[in-house]
């Protein structure tokens, strides 16, 4: 093979990308990339809702209650917040494509493996290596869909993207309920089917994600400018047929100095050095919304059935019609991410939620509510904070430089995700579980109190990115000499 030249170069690429009309292409790209997080909802939502049953004899497996829900899911996220640094970076340096497929490779065979289990160990092994899989696709999907997607749906496409996951938690819930019904299913069948179907839909997505290309940016950063103005060419004349209107000139060009790849010390520099105060939106946001997330859903089974009596077995039910709600909030709100524009949409969703879920915690506490009400708050609730969850991706993975967008993505998820996943439920669990409304309502307050902070912080040092060229937020790297 021959080693590649780096030199000087001018190129359009960007311009002619974000100049395009939204086609079929476009609509192909959003599937092929952003379905996995549908099996992300499934995953998560599933093992939630058979932890009853891997623990019963006659499963299958030797495995208690409390290692499904405590080490097992401690280790999932610990799986996700390394995949997410290691395959992040492995995405920088190699390419999006590439770091996509084989995410989405240690996805489907970890959780065969998953549902092959019939020890703890492996169980515990495999949910490692699914939450890699999973942490790991994160950084190389939302680099690849902001780099394809012209600027003027950019905002809308990513919130619908990550709002995405919410069509497989209600997916799950349900599944769940089925999967555990010994009429259907013997015990130790049921639940290892629902890790089998995650397997089928991720085989599908592989075969639509084939067609995905290469990230233009990345290519012509990285000295293949030749391939990335093949694959361009390719993309004009695709919309252009599927769209039936004529292009318009991109005048606006870029001079980059072509370079091998960035160093972690250059990354973190950039990030904390050059862009403190978007650093610390980043980390705001993310820790806002994962604690949101963590004061109503950890434990809220638990919440149905201590505070209203709801069976364990209709709990699915409930979470469901939260998972509906979570999807709709992305699905209606996203289009004003772009059009009213990034800092009102973040702040707003943010302090709305953080603020509904306060009124909630003291109706709770004064003791208002009914399974029924609750859920409705919590809908309404999250309606608002899904799409602000979504804009938390979106916003660290256009904010930064192109040449640490990936790694950017997945040490924000990192965060957000060891905050939520580690120290949300620590923190929480005791809480919940005194069946005391007011230990839970705090519970409650913790999340808002984040929530509204972030949307402060979002309001004043929020970037208006949108219908911005990535290039236009933050010049590449290698668009300035060393």
């Amino acid at each position: 093979m021959a080693r590649t030249q780096y030199k000087t170069i001018e190129t359009d690429i960007p311009a002619r990308l974000d100049r395009l009309p939204w086609s079929r292409w476009h609509l192909k790209i959003l599937i092929g990339l952003g379905t996995v997080w549908i099996l992300d909802g499934l995953e998560v939502t599933v093992v939630g809702n058979i932890t009853t049953r891997l623990s019963e004899s006659g499963s299958g497996i030797d495995i208690t209650d409390a290692q499904v829900s405590g080490m097992a899911a401690a280790l999932y996220v610990l799986g996700a917040c390394l995949g997410a640094l290691f395959f992040g970076h492995l995405t920088d340096r190699w390419g999006r494509r590439k770091l996509f497929m084989i995410t989405l490779g240690v996805y489907l065979a970890a959780t065969a493996l998953t549902g092959l289990s019939t020890e703890a160990w492996m169980f515990f092994t495999f949910r490692f290596l699914t939450g890699a899989g999973i942490g790991g696709e994160y950084a190389a999907i939302n680099s690849a869909v902001d780099e394809l997607i012209p600027a003027n749906y950019r905002g809308r496409i990513n919130i619908i993207v990550n709002g995405t996951f919410w069509i497989g938690a209600a997916g799950g819930a349900l599944l769940s309920i089925i999967a555990l019904d010994e009429d259907l299913f013997p015990k130790g069948i049921g639940w290892r089917l629902t890790f089998f179907l995650g397997l089928v839909l991720g085989l599908v997505i592989l075969l639509v994600r084939r067609t995905v290309p290469e990230s233009p940016r990345w290519l012509f950063i990285h000295g293949r400018e030749d391939e990335a103005e093949e694959i361009v060419r390719g993309i004009e004349d695709k919309v252009q047929r599927e769209s039936g209107k004529q292009l318009a000139d991109a005048e606006e060009t870029i001079t980059i100095h072509q370079r091998p790849v960035i160093g972690f010390g250059v990354i973190a520099k950039t990030m904390f050095g050059s862009y403190p105060k978007r650093a610390v939106l980043g980390f705001a946001m993310f820790i806002g919304q994962a604690f949101l997330y963590n004061s109503i859903t950890f434990g809220y089974a638990t919440i149905l059935k201590t505070f209203f009596d709801i069976p364990a077995g209709a709990t699915g039910y409930y979470y469901a019609v939260i998972a509906v709600f979570n999807f709709l909030g992305p699905l209606i709100l996203s289009r004003f991410f772009d059009t009213w524009g990034r800092r009102p949409m973040i702040s707003g969703t943010y302090l709305l939620s953080g603020i509904m879920l306060l009124i909630t915690a003291w109706i709770f506490n004064a003791g208002l509510l009914t399974a029924v009400t609750l859920t409705a708050c919590w809908c309404a609730t999250l309606f608002f904070a899904s799409a602000g969850a979504s804009s938390a991706y979106l916003t660290v993975s256009e904010v930064f430089p192109m040449e640490t967008r990936a790694l950017a993505i997945a040490f924000f998820y990192a965060i957000g995700t060891a905050t939520g996943g580690i120290t949300g439920p620590l923190l929480f669990a005791s809480m919940v579980e005194t069946g005391e409304p007011f230990d839970t309502a705090i519970a409650f307050s913790v999340g808002a109190a984040l929530m509204i902070i972030a949307g402060v912080i979002a309001l004043f040092l929020g970037v208006d990115a949108e219908r911005k060229s990535l290039e236009n937020i933050a010049a590449p790297l290698s668009s300035t000499p060393n």
